[in-house]
């Protein structure tokens, strides 16, 4: 049983910058793949990033490439997501998501274990 916290969210200007963060509560943090989804007005959660269980293998939507990165902490089970050069359409309720398998997916329904959600709004 995995319990994810995310924090960090916010708002910014077209352009700026944030780092959201997900701790991570319970066992054996560093066997599970992590990933970050997102949720605009709307039921649907758009894949973002996920990260492999060593943190050595990631997987981007091509929205987001070049502009974000994950990165984990598995000493203090902690992702990290920073986001750059944010645009409005970035806009949505970011969600951590953690899933105890080896498969590293962009399928909502691998993830097991979910947040709460943290919101970014992004101004033009």
């Amino acid at each position: 049983q995995v319990q994810l916290e995310e924090s960090g969210g916010g708002l910014v200007q077209a352009g700026g910058s944030l780092r959201l963060s997900c701790a991570a509560s319970g066992r054996a943090f560093n066997t599970y793949t992590m990933a970050w989804f997102r949720q605009s007005p709307g039921p649907k959660h758009d894949f973002v990033v996920a990260i492999n269980p060593s943190g050595g293998r990631v997987d981007y939507a091509n929205s987001v490439k070049g502009r974000f990165t994950i990165s984990r902490d598995n000493n203090k089970n902690i992702v990290y997501l920073q986001m750059n050069n944010l645009k409005p359409a970035d806009t949505a309720v970011y969600y951590c998501a953690a899933d105890d398998g080896m498969v590293m997916t962009r399928d909502t329904e691998t993830y097991d274990y979910w947040g709460q959600g943290t919101q970014v709004t992004v101004s033009s």
